[in-house]
């Protein structure tokens, strides 16, 4: 793709982002033993992905991405992973199935350990110490020798997004994810709300679709019902962690990173000439770019041709977090100016980022109708200029938080206490990403 790159240019460009890493001989030695250690996704499978994201760009399949926005190790349990699989399965079936479209499923999962910080340091109780920057770099309990960043961490990160890695190959390849399952998916809190008797009908249909299917002889043990495509992605910040797992695939001779499918640069890295650039033009990995309302379009012209010089369908995922009150002004221009250029892009809607504020309560939030508002106007904006809304992206969990306001169940700002467990931006629940799912279901089928 680039001849003159290497898997170490980055270091000759300006890396923002990244730790005060105090002992280097240690961070080296880390480096040294990430690198000797096996991939945690594979270049074949890289490919699949890039496909199915190309048909996205043309309007024939929809990527669906979403998870927690930084994952903390001690979370990284099975019946976690199993809740946030399950809901992604739930909302994937209803587009599919009310949509009438594909749905690619990638999950901000097995490597989102890190996170960008506005500050090196923040006050804690008065006292300056290092910013937590994810629990792949520094722990979060504020104490000086917690929040010293320890490269040991990317190791213990790798293992954690490897034992999460062979739990979704499990769930997805080995039964969990077949279609005959659907009404196992339903969690448990979720059943008896509207989303959940709304879901519970519709895996219902699809059940009598299969039981018909058995009943005339059409074979129903095929993986296509058995088993589903499911791909991982995380912010690629940490570049010392992202060089050490990117290797040359032996069937293609190609460099790809393989700590994730896809990766993304967020709106702090996304400089042309930056580090996180010069790095990821050169892996033929599915790449991300978050986009905010302030964009400058040359700028975006510029990184476009700089990480996808080919202009190849399915490489490049425009990202846009413009927010409720500045969708409708920001997104159009940028969708006329790449569309005369005849850009190949996969347009995504990230409708948490720029929606969140600091409720009555003290709690960080969002609220429920302002996303769903922000991502209506993304495909009727989208629609009136003539281009494909080819995706969204959530902070989201399986499990019964409260953390966004409104939703089915209308949790207020008062009630945000109740289960409060994010460590870092509020996410969706299940029962608020199933009605997100069902909103964008008659969207797609428009």
């Amino acid at each position: 793709m680039v001849k003159e790159w290497t898997k170490s240019s980055w270091k000759s460009h300006t890396a923002l982002q990244q730790p005060n890493w105090p002992d280097r001989e240690k961070l080296d030695k880390v480096i040294d033993n990430l690198a000797l250690l096996p991939p945690l996704v594979f270049a074949g499978e890289i490919r699949a992905l890039k496909d199915m994201l190309a048909k996205a760009s043309r309007g024939e399949a929809f990527l669906l991405q979403g998870g927690d926005c930084s994952e903390d190790f001690s979370q990284v349990t099975a019946p976690n992973i199993r809740e946030t699989l399950k809901v992604l399965l739930q909302m994937s079936v209803v587009m599919i199935y009310a949509g009438g479209k594909p749905t690619i499923k990638v999950g901000r999962i097995a490597g989102q350990f890190a996170k960008p910080r506005s500050s090196d340091t923040e006050l804690v109780d008065g006292v300056e110490l290092p910013s937590y920057r994810g629990d792949m770099v520094n722990k979060i309990e504020p104490t000086i020798e917690d929040r010293t960043p320890n490269p040991k961490f990317m190791l213990k990160g790798y293992y954690m997004a490897a034992s999460t890695l062979n739990l979704l190959r499990a769930f997805t390849r080995g039964g969990y994810a077949a279609l005959d399952r659907v009404q196992a998916w339903n969690q448990e809190f979720v059943v008896k709300s509207p989303m959940g008797r709304s879901y519970n009908r519709l895996a219902k249909q699809i059940d009598q679709a299969i039981k018909f299917m058995n009943t005339i002889g059409i074979p129903t043990d095929i993986p296509q019902l058995n088993q589903t495509q499911f791909f991982t992605s995380h912010e690629a910040l940490l570049l010392n962690y992202e060089e050490a797992l990117t290797r040359i695939d032996s069937i293609t001779g190609d460099w790809y990173d393989c700590s994730a499918h896809m990766l993304w640069i967020g709106e702090r890295t996304r400089q042309v000439d930056g580090a996180h650039v010069a790095f990821l033009k050169g892996v033929h990995n599915p790449i991300g770019v978050k986009i905010g309302p302030d964009y400058d379009i040359d700028n975006i012209k510029q990184l476009i041709e700089t990480l996808n010089p080919e202009n190849e369908a399915g490489r490049l995922t425009l990202i846009t977090r413009m927010g409720v009150d500045n969708i409708e002004k920001a997104l159009a221009p940028l969708l006329r100016e790449t569309k005369k250029q005849g850009y190949h892009i996969v347009w995504s809607c990230d409708p948490m980022h720029a929606n969140t504020y600091t409720s009555a309560s003290g709690h960080k939030t969002r609220d429920f109708n302002n996303i769903l508002k922000e991502i209506t106007r993304f495909f009727e904006i989208h629609w009136a200029e003539g281009t494909i809304p080819g995706g969204v992206h959530l902070e989201m969990t399986g499990k019964n938080v409260t953390e966004c306001v409104g939703g089915a169940r209308n949790i207020v700002s008062e009630e945000l206490h109740n289960r409060y467990d994010t460590t870092c931006d509020p996410r969706l629940n299940a029962e608020q990403s199933l009605e997100v799912a069902f909103q964008i279901a008659d969207m797609i089928r428009q």
